[in-house]
């Protein structure tokens, strides 16, 4: 197994997704980290539906997703990984999925959100949870699609939150 993309978009799988990402990573394999998606049959068979015929989908809770990124079960794939949330990306890595590299994609904005950019509005919990990633070596980017830079998170906070 070769994780070709770990990220953090609250959309999960969606057109940018299926249309830029996984012919950019090459990836065969989409597996979606989120506790209540792999408890909603419906929303889980949705997102399985939307995804073209040939490419493995695995959608099933963070925990579970962790261990089998560890297990060898999927073998050669090539996998795009993604969260709905920073912090369902942090509990995957403390479960011991090997991500080094996590992408930014979509966070909407909320109350008590910092706006960063057009696409990522992040809580403080968000930002503890992305020095965590940070401080443990996981490399973190903001980057829509792979035709656009990849910009550091922490380049993304006012200076005094940064």
């Amino acid at each position: 197994m070769k994780l070709v993309l770990a990220r953090v978009d609250n959309r999960l799988i969606h057109g940018q997704v299926l249309e830029a990402w996984v012919p950019n990573t090459h990836a065969n394999c989409i597996v979606v980290a989120n506790d209540e998606i792999a408890e909603t049959t419906m929303r889980r068979l949705l997102m399985e539906a939307a995804v073209p015929k040939g490419i493995q989908v695995v959608v099933d809770k963070v925990e579970a997703v962790a261990h089998l990124l560890c297990s060898g079960e999927l073998g050669d794939a090539r996998v795009l990984l993604l969260f709905a949330t920073v912090s369902d990306a942090l509990l995957a890595f403390r479960a011991g999925a090997p991500i080094t590299t996590l992408n930014l994609g979509n966070m909407h904005a909320g109350a008590g959100k910092l706006k960063c950019s057009c696409t990522i509005a992040l809580s403080p919990e968000d930002i503890d949870d992305l020095r965590t990633l940070d401080d443990s070596g996981v490399k973190i980017m903001s980057q829509c699609v792979p035709t656009e830079r990849e910009i550091a998170w922490s380049s993304m906070l006012p200076r005094t939150e940064g």
